[in-house]
């Protein structure tokens, strides 16, 4: 296992140090780059045919790696993507915004074997086909839109993504209203900037998904059932897609 310290102020040494006798873990620091270079730094030190990731504020089921190898037994060239779930339900932010995921896995991998978007939190993919991508693109200094342009370039090589719901993250992402909004603000600028790359690719303008997109995404929260504060979340999945908006204009 790689550990990537990506210039942060926590002694993530002495955290690795505390657990070698149960794991075989290497650390490797950079200068703060953001996490698409991070992300590529490990890759360049795995020796492994696959590559799985996943972020500092989740907790991975025990039986996770365990899922996706099973997987890859099948689909040799695929990129797989497991579930995220939001470890914190008593924190408002923090379960709209994992709502938004659900949401957007639910309406771009409705094909489970047709998978259109998956998140670096909880993605395993081969070596060999990511290396020849080009990994990560670092040109994204954020944790935005790096792993939408992954996707999006893995499917334009003519490569497959599959959705693997049995392969369980758990996801601790503390947030307050400020940094709630920072997120959504950021996840604005990152999409400004995949759709600069993907005109770059293709020549394809500046693709939105359709009013219908938004109206359900507002009454997800209630539809679902799964909150018990609906009309909290959907406000808050509301105020996400205005920062987003806002990041969006902002770049």
């Amino acid at each position: 296992m790689i550990v990537i310290d990506d210039g942060t102020n926590t002694p993530v040494a002495q955290v690795v140090i505390s657990l070698r006798d149960r794991l075989n873990l290497t650390l490797l620091t950079q200068q703060n780059q953001g996490p698409a270079s991070a992300r590529n730094t490990g890759a360049s030190k795995a020796r492994g045919r696959y590559l799985a990731f996943t972020d500092d504020d989740c907790v991975l089921a025990p039986d996770w790696l365990q899922k996706l190898a099973v997987l890859f037994d099948s689909y040799h060239n695929c990129v797989i993507g497991g579930r995220t779930i939001n470890a914190l339900p008593d924190n408002a932010y923090s379960t709209a915004s994992q709502d938004l995921v659900s949401y957007i896995y639910e309406y771009y991998n409705a094909d489970k074997n047709k998978a259109r978007f998956l998140a670096s939190n909880n993605l395993a993919v081969p070596t060999e086909p990511f290396y020849t991508l080009g990994g990560f693109d670092p040109k994204y200094p954020i944790a935005a839109a790096e792993d939408r342009d992954l996707c999006y370039r893995w499917q334009l090589c003519g490569h497959s993504m599959i959705y693997a719901p049995e392969a369980i993250v758990y996801h601790r992402h503390h947030l307050r209203l400020k940094t709630f909004w920072k997120q959504h603000f950021g996840y604005g600028r990152g999409a400004f900037q995949f759709q600069q790359a993907r005109f770059r690719c293709s020549r394809k303008s500046i693709r939105f998904e359709p009013l219908s997109f938004y109206v359900n995404l507002m009454l997800y929260p209630v539809l679902k059932g799964k909150s018990q504060r609906p009309l909290l979340i959907t406000f808050l999945l509301i105020l996400s897609q205005i920062s987003n908006a806002a990041g969006f204009l902002w770049d």
